[in-house]
């Protein structure tokens, strides 16, 4: 009988290869030949699953996008359930949008491949429409946080959503690329203190 192949098992699997050669050496170098070679297969195979080197690149990211939404969705629930006002609705707060931050060894090396992923979509045409989606997905993410946030009376009076969020935006944004670049100086604990403290100044009391 021939061998039953798991199509999106196997996409899965050569979008890996693309985050492994991506982290290691630059999104310059994940090649069709470059990728088939790390996921053990040859070039006609991913051809067979991905009609061009955009489209694959293209799933690579939505797969990376997937699998941090995966974790906030986890953490958006338990922000939802919590009780208005209370340290249980500001820790869950902190903890989904720490998901963003690159605090231990496998968001680290997510944030070094968002970085490849959105730097090069400034001049892949093919990846600026699907960058620019998730780029929005997180602005509105942040709006509706803030909003939730406004509504249970923990944001200080007389701050704008709209700006807030892109100011929220730009810290992670800013602490991502910084421990990305320099994870000895930019560490974890510095990345939850930043980011503990600019909530607390959302609210009024800081």
């Amino acid at each position: 009988m021939p061998k039953i192949v798991d199509r999106e098992a196997r996409r899965r699997a050569v979008a890996d290869a693309v985050f492994r050669i991506v982290a290691r050496d630059g999104l310059e170098h994940a090649s069709l030949r470059n990728i088939a070679d790390e996921a053990g297969l040859v070039v006609g195979s991913v051809r067979h699953y991905f009609t061009g080197h955009g489209d694959m690149l293209i799933f690579a990211m939505d797969e990376l996008a997937g699998r941090i939404d995966a974790r906030v969705r986890g953490h958006a629930a338990r922000l939802l359930g919590a009780a208005a006002d209370s340290g249980e609705r500001r820790a869950a707060t902190e903890e989904l949008l720490a998901e963003f931050l690159p605090l231990d060894d496998v968001r680290h090396e997510e944030a070094v491949l968002w970085l490849a992923f959105t730097t090069a979509a400034r001049t892949r045409p093919e990846l600026r429409p699907r960058a620019d989606e998730l780029q929005q997905g997180m602005h509105e993410l942040l709006t509706r946080i803030l909003t939730e946030a406004r509504r249970a009376g923990s944001l200080a009076e007389g701050l704008d959503v709209d700006t807030e969020a892109l100011r929220l935006s730009a810290l992670l944004d800013g602490l991502a690329l910084q421990a990305a670049l320099w994870p000895h100086a930019v560490t974890p604990d510095a990345m939850r203190r930043v980011l503990r403290q600019h909530l607390t100044s959302l609210t009024g009391h800081g």
